[in-house]
């Protein structure tokens, strides 16, 4: 009986004849319909069978084992009056690859080592014991396992040695992984050789990988060439991943769904969309879209390309039981700032992994939605018992620098040393930048000085946060320490000294650090021309700026034009206004903010035709400039006022509170106040 149909046509005939099948016949159909996911029929079949024999029970078990139902399983392996080596091997396959059942695994091996000598353990029960070693990570159970494999002599075949590298390997004990394999027979096999491969891509070694791989050419298969594919990819290097396939291709080597989800995941790294497409045109023509790898690779680079209609295309065909695939689209839809439907797919998850959270908590921080942001960390410590990854904790701290809401920040600081988050690089340098602008530079300054492994990201934040708040010479001292220590600026870095620069009107030393940065080969960008021409401006030197703007190589943009026009208004130079404002208008004439700007140029000076001209301008084009918004953080809730709003539910106490301390400014009477106060 070699197909369901064979099985089917036999069964019948003896149900429709009265017969009683043979058990070897039973024990064949039982095979037959648990290959095919009859479990029912299986088991009914089981059940009927007058006589059965060991084998009758092993088959019925692996039906139960190969669907994992583990519970049944475990009841039939009970039950079953004869067991054989097969039997107990089977159960232990089915706890070695079923989560949730590992100690069952160890508690079965540990009674099998205590049988009689027809059912005590072989290389397949040894080998099974190593994969749960290294799914595990017990490189000293592992190593247990290693002595007793050497000792019973089932250390040598091929099958042995690659699950021993393969354990080595994954619990980061790559020099005993490298042992095994060099003290292999002289003959090289394909299975060691693959592991070994693999091996090397996992630590990184990929030179010593892609020599082992064309050791021996043409003994490698497909697994070889997706192993160094995907070697590459891991490691960052799609580029030598593309190649190696094409190679492959001119070797006429036979791929696999595992070779287009690698070439798949090379195209998401290189965010080439081009390729992307042109991967997706070879699945399309060879009608393999309906593959789960395939399928959730396409959805990945077309997101990571940034190109969602093409993504929710793909993913519209696949349907929405693909748990890679919804991933991918929430991570897509975040990165684009869709926010709606990265919830709308998040909430969809009945299992949500740290990759979904983190890529919401970052959606949430990038759209600058940071009361979305407290929710949701509110959320996820209601719902998940873990805790939580690094990555979100900093964007939870990422909320608290947006809205400069320093209480919140206390807490999750607070939070992270609570339940013993370990604070690396970039949670610390999160926490440094929070603290610095939230208002407490002297928080952020004791965080800093507590770090031993300082990097260049962390003096930038330093040196930004001395800016910000006036502190320029410790900014400046700062970076001097910075360059004691070895560590070598970047563009970020100028940015924030230009900055400092400009608030005290160091224009030479502004000057200097601007000139300086073709020693380290850094390019001056936007923020750097602008910096200097507001430095110029503060300093009242204009002509300074002038002659600055036309030395800038590239053509002036918005954020150039938007200092230089504030520069003009600190010097009462609307002539040169003017002349800004045409380029200015032509760049950004839908933005409200530039006409506001405009008009208060000329009216600091006293020109109301020209201002009224541009609010007719402003009018005619039908622009609207944002209200003027503010925030504070009161009793666990972030309070959002506007210009002019009075919606507030505490809003007459807090104009009555204004009109009060405006009236202290002043000087005013109170008898005025109470006066203004009760109309």
């Amino acid at each position: 009986m070699r197909s369901i149909k064979d099985g089917f046509r036999f069964h019948a005939h003896v149900v429709k004849n009265g017969i009683t099948p043979t058990t070897f016949s039973s024990n064949q159909l039982i095979n037959l319909y648990s290959k095919h996911g009859l479990l029912a029929e299986a088991r009914n079949l089981f059940d009927e069978m007058p006589e059965r024999n060991v084998f009758s029970w092993n088959a019925i078990l692996w039906a139960y084992i190969k669907t994992q139902n583990l519970k049944q399983a475990q009841g039939l392996f009970d039950s079953a009056p004869n067991k054989d080596l097969v039997t107990y091997n089977s159960m232990l396959s089915g706890y070695t690859n079923t989560a949730g059942f590992e100690s069952d695994a160890l508690k079965l091996f540990t009674e099998m080592q205590s049988l009689n000598d027809e059912t005590r353990i072989d290389e397949f029960s040894l080998t099974r014991m190593l994969n749960l070693s290294a799914k595990l990570s017990m490189e000293s159970y592992g190593k247990q396992l290693h002595s007793y494999m050497v000792k019973t002599a089932n250390n040598l075949s091929g099958f042995a040695v690659s699950s021993l590298i393969d354990m080595y390997s994954k619990c980061g004990c790559f020099r005993e992984a490298y042992q095994v394999f060099d003290g292999c027979p002289a003959e090289l096999d394909l299975v060691s050789k693959n592991a070994i491969v693999a091996a090397c891509c996992r630590e990184g070694k990929l030179e010593m990988g892609t020599n082992l791989f064309w050791r021996d050419l043409e003994l490698n298969d497909v697994v070889s060439w997706n192993t160094l594919i995907s070697g590459y990819v891991q490691n960052c290097c799609e580029e030598e991943a593309l190649k190696l396939f094409a190679y492959m291709k001119e070797n006429k080597v036979r791929w696999n769904e595992h070779t287009i989800a690698s070439l798949l995941s090379s195209c998401a790294g290189l965010r080439s969309l081009k390729l992307g497409k042109e991967v997706h045109a070879w699945v399309l023509k060879h009608d393999s879209g309906s593959n789960p790898f395939i399928s959730s690779g396409l959805v990945d680079v077309y997101c990571k390309c940034g190109n969602m209609k093409y993504a929710e295309l793909v993913y519209a065909m696949i349907g929405t039981g693909n748990a890679f695939s919804v991933t991918s689209m929430i991570v897509g839809h975040s990165s684009q700032g869709n926010m709606v439907d990265a919830r709308r797919l998040f909430d969809s998850l009945t299992e949500k992994n740290s990759i979904v959270w983190t890529a919401l908590f970052s959606g949430y921080v990038k759209s600058q939605q940071c009361e979305a942001v407290f929710e949701l960390f509110s959320e996820f410590r209601v719902k998940e018992a873990t805790v939580p990854d690094p990555l979100i904790v900093i964007s939870v701290l990422g909320a608290c620098a947006i809205q400069a809401a320093l209480n919140p920040g206390k807490q999750i600081h607070a939070y992270v040393l609570r339940i013993g988050i370990e604070l690396d690089e970039k949670l610390v340098s999160a926490m440094v930048d929070m603290y610095s602008k939230s208002g407490n530079i002297k928080y952020a300054e004791k965080i800093f000085r507590r770090v031993s492994n300082t990097d260049a990201v962390l003096y930038n934040i330093m040196i930004a946060g001395y800016a910000h708040h006036g502190h320029e010479n410790q900014a400046i001292q700062k970076f001097e320490e910075m360059l004691e220590r070895g560590f070598r600026p970047d563009a970020i870095t100028f940015v924030a000294l230009l900055s400092a620069c400009r608030h005290c009107g160091l224009v030479e030393l502004g000057e200097k650090y601007f000139a300086s940065m073709k020693n380290y080969n850094i390019l001056p960008e936007i923020d750097h021309y602008a910096c200097m021409i507001d430095l110029y401006g503060r300093a009242n030197q204009l002509e300074k700026a002038v002659a600055f703007m036309k030395r800038i190589p590239i053509e002036p943009d918005a954020v150039i034009l938007g200092a230089f026009l504030n520069a003009c208004r600190i010097n009462r130079n609307t002539k040169l206004a003017k002349e800004a404002e045409e380029k200015l208008l032509r760049i950004e004439g839908d933005n409200g903010a530039r006409y506001v700007q405009l008009a208060n140029v000329y009216a600091a000076e006293g020109k109301w035709v020209e201002m009224g001209r541009i609010r007719r301008k402003m009018r005619e084009n039908e622009i609207k400039k944002f209200a003027g918004c503010s925030w504070v953080y009161v009793e666990n809730r972030v309070h959002i006022f506007t210009s002019g709003d009075s919606s507030h539910s505490s809003g007459e106490a807090i104009y009555s509170m204004l009109l009060i301390l405006t009236a202290e400014l002043n000087d005013t009477a109170p008898v005025e106040i109470k006066t203004r106060i009760g109309r």
